[in-house]
Formats: C-alpha cells, structure tokens, sequence
C-alpha cells in the first residue's frame, strides 16, 4: 500500500513558483544587458534587467546573512509540511509560496555575484518594473512571498472565533 503525500499543495505550488521564478530569470539574464529595459506599457510597466545585493527595497545591501536567512526559511517550511500537521488548502498554498519565493531567491543569493562599489556582493535578478508608481523593480519570487503571505492572512482572520458583543450586568 502506498503512503500519500501529505500536504500535496504546499509541494505543487512550492515547485511550479521555484520553477517560474528561476526561468523568468534565467530569461532575463540570457536575452537582456544589465540595466537594459524593455518597455511593455510606457511609463506604466517595463522588463529591466537590475541586480540586487539586498532584500526588499535593496535593505540589506551586502549581508550575508540574507543568504543564510532563505536557506534557514526553507528548511524550516520544508519540515514543518514533513513533521507537521496536515495543513488546510489555504495554508498549503501559502506556505508553498513562501518556501517557492524563498529558495528562488536563496538559489540567487548563493550563486549570482555582482560588483557594487568595489565589493564583491550576492545578488537576486530583478525585472519587474512598475514606473506608474515609481515601484522598486522585484521579481516573481517577490511575488509568491507576497501571495503566501496574503493567503496566512487570510487564514488567520478567517479562523478568528467571532467576538462577542454581549455583555453581562
């Protein structure tokens, strides 16, 4: 008799965003210079090609830690959907997000080096670049870290016991 996965979202959705995120990249690198840009709706949306030795907003420029921080969070979520409860269908997708958008950009903070200012720093491959409303550029791995995020919320506040408005005298 065969063992079940359990948690089987969490997986699906964790290896569909590393594999879209990664290509998206891969992509980019291959088909772009550095700094190049792509206008897909003028002054609204273009593709451009950045490095970014930080984490969101480029905090963090240079620290190594950010490297360690993805692979710490991976294996954590990794083993939390091994070792842990069986998760709901929203909780699944949301950490299967989170871990998808953490080792796409972990897997570039151990292998993607770039120059700033004379050091030699890891950088994560960013192009999405929202100028409407003057948006740091991000990537798809931004993307799922957000959507996972949004669907723990979402779970949270959906499992809140309603609170009660009765009072006693």
């Amino acid at each position: 008799m065969t063992k079940s996965l359990k948690n089987p979202f969490f997986w699906v959705i964790a290896l569909i965003s590393l594999i879209s995120d990664q290509l998206s990249k891969y992509l980019v690198v291959q088909n772009f210079e550095l700094k190049e840009t792509l206008a897909l709706w003028p002054d609204v949306f273009h593709f451009t090609y950045v490095l970014n030795p930080g984490a969101a907003f480029s905090f963090f420029q240079g620290e190594v830690w950010l490297r360690w921080l993805s692979l710490v969070v991976s294996i954590g979520l990794i083993a939390f959907a091994v070792f842990g409860p069986v998760l709901n269908t929203l909780e699944q997708l949301g950490y299967g997000f989170i871990l998808g958008g953490a080792l796409g950009n972990g897997i570039d903070r151990f292998f993607n080096n770039c120059v700033v200012e004379g050091k030699l720093l890891t950088c994560v491959v960013d192009f999405l670049d929202f100028r409407l409303i003057h948006f740091p550029v991000f990537n798809l791995a931004d993307i799922f870290i957000n959507i996972g995020i949004i669907c723990l919320l979402i779970v949270s506040f959906r499992d809140q016991p309603p609170a009660s408005n009765s009072r006693r005298l």
